[in-house]
């Protein structure tokens, strides 16, 4: 119950946080204002929002693929469950350290 839960949430989370990413990077460009930029500038390159999506897309990703091989006939759901949890952890923790951590000089 908690991953289809967790599933439905992330995916609207996504929703929101894409699109707040892409109305910020319409805010850089200027369609705003010229007042604006400079606090677009800082909503859009944030590193807890790059983060959030980065991690809520890799477990988004994997508990939708877990869905999908449930609903092929595989059995072992607690196996999936733990399969993926562990390949989506060690995923966002490589790409949050060698893509987000070295963007944001820290």
């Amino acid at each position: 119950m908690f991953v289809w839960i967790f599933h439905r949430v992330s995916g609207l989370l996504l929703i929101v946080l894409m699109g707040l990413k892409i109305y910020t990077g319409f805010g850089i460009l200027g369609k705003y204002g010229e007042k604006l930029i400079e606090p677009m500038r800082v909503l859009h390159h944030h590193m807890l929002l790059d983060t959030l999506i980065i991690g809520l897309f890799i477990y988004h990703a994997l508990y939708g693929l877990r869905t999908c091989l449930i609903d092929l006939g595989m059995r072992g759901e607690k196996m999936l469950f733990w399969i993926f949890t562990i390949a989506g952890t060690i995923v966002f923790i490589w790409l949050t350290w060698f893509l987000v951590l070295p963007k944001y000089g820290t």
